[in-house]
């Protein structure tokens, strides 16, 4: 049996993979789990992004909390980082995010946040797995009555609290920087424009009407085409892009050029290591990273730690040896400094007061390391079960590292939230990867499909 959770929580088609009856024992299952000890209820903090699906996700996960006698904190519509922010600062037992980040609207998802605002651990989500396929066959396991069954209530005020904490974030003024915010028609719309006009910045806001089935639609930071000419268009200093749920940030330059999170991560390291601020001077990233920003980071002092694809991975690693900084080339960025976890509108303000305090224009983020050419193709697959194993697979990509050398490198991966195979290859010759892509993505197709 295929394990429930994946990467980033419990995902699939709404409706379908992800159905609205799995969601009530997700939410049986995580109250069973988190009362205490004593018997005393829980307390499980729920925020959403603009899904059409999510309020139904939220009714049924709160139905579950309640019938196992757990209590319910609805704080509506909320970037992931608030849910985990507000959870641990109001001593909740748990955060629960229903969301598919970048994912189209028909797609949702569950994903778990433990009391002190970190997600929760592989050996954590076991547990709660076990325990739904137990629900699944008694479905009278822990049923409270009378008074000890659990309550439900609405705490969207709770957003201006998120707020605050991000702006205090940052020490600089925004004042005279005009900003292009693509709010990706998803959970940043109402939090991330606050933020940054109470911080001064004059900021013209795209993709800010949600309507529960155009998030991520063309927009956001998986489609930053409608930023770019959007920046260009109001001579703005530069654009931020949100994902869906908010927990990740791109940015463009003021020429419209794209900013990616290498680019992000090299100009924070670089700058915090000129002011004794990077542990370590190290920065953590993924097998994503591009050779340059490795190459940068090097030439400017510091070193890399590699770690699998996954900002939870990222973050295993940064709480293991105490480092403040790390992330993926895609936008999510974990400051330890300030956030449990990736936080868009946290991202947004640390590279903002880095361009403030350097005076920097946002170009100068752009030649701050030199990217080597990078192909990525998604190969849709019926099942990603058995990849590694498959010899022509295999075959194809190692014929592939030997026509590459020693010049660049071949990643071939699962997605942890969709029904894709990722064929990677970086070098010199763009001509030369494509190629190298493409083949590796038929023998995909042709042995997985």
């Amino acid at each position: 049996m295929a394990r429930m959770f994946g990467t980033d929580g419990v995902r699939g088609k709404a409706n379908v993979e992800l159905t609205p009856e799995l969601a009530y024992n997700l939410g049986r299952a995580a109250a069973i789990y988190f009362t205490k000890k004593d018997g005393e209820a829980c307390t499980i903090y729920i925020g959403r992004d603009t899904r059409l699906s999510g309020p139904m996700y939220e009714a049924a996960l709160s139905a579950g909390i309640c019938s196992a006698g757990g209590n319910v904190v609805l704080t509506g519509v909320m970037p992931t980082p608030a849910v985990a922010y507000l959870a641990r600062k109001h001593k909740a037992d748990a955060g629960i995010v229903i969301s598919a980040s970048h994912n189209p609207f028909h797609d949702n998802g569950i994903k778990f946040f433990g009391g002190d605002g970190y997600k929760l651990p592989d050996a954590v989500e076991d547990e709660i797995e076990a325990l739904v396929h137990e629900i699944e066959n008694n479905d009278n396991l822990y049923r409270p009555t009378d008074d000890k069954i659990g309550n439900v209530v609405y705490r969207h005020d709770l957003l201006d609290e998120y707020v605050s904490f991000v702006t205090k974030t940052t020490d600089i003024e925004l004042e005279g920087m005009k900003i292009v915010l693509d709010c990706a028609n998803g959970a940043a719309y109402e939090a991330m424009p606050k933020i940054l006009r109470r911080l001064g910045a004059d900021v013209i806001v795209i993709h800010d009407k949600p309507n529960g089935i155009n998030i991520n639609d063309n927009c956001g930071s998986t489609h930053l085409e409608s930023l770019m000419e959007a920046v260009k268009e109001h001579k703005a200093d530069i654009g931020i892009a949100h994902d869906g749920d908010a927990d990740r940030c791109l940015c463009i330059d003021e020429n419209g050029e794209f900013i990616d999170g290498d680019h992000m991560i090299a100009a924070c390291a670089i700058y915090m290591m000129g002011k004794g601020k990077l542990k370590d001077n190290t920065v953590v990233t993924t097998v994503m990273a591009n050779i340059g920003f490795h190459k940068a980071i090097k030439e400017n002092g510091g070193r890399t730690e590699i770690t699998a694809v996954g900002d939870r991975y990222v973050l295993e690693n940064m709480l293991a040896n105490g480092y403040n900084l790390g992330g993926e080339q895609s936008g999510h960025i974990i400051f330890t400094d300030f956030s449990t976890t990736g936080d868009g509108p946290v991202t947004a303000l640390q590279v903002l007061s880095y361009l403030k305090r350097t005076r920097h224009k946002a170009s100068a983020i752009t030649k701050i390391m030199t990217s080597y050419p990078q192909l990525l193709v998604n190969v849709k697959v019926a099942t990603k079960d058995g990849w590694e194993d498959n010899e022509a697979i295999k075959a194809s990509i190692e014929e592939g590292k030997q026509q590459l050398g020693e010049n660049g490198r071949i990643l071939v991966r699962p997605s942890g939230t969709e029904p894709l195979i990722r064929v990677m290859a970086e070098g010199p010759d763009q001509k030369e990867l494509e190629e190298i892509c493409y083949k590796i993505a038929d023998v995909v197709k042709a042995q997985q499909g």
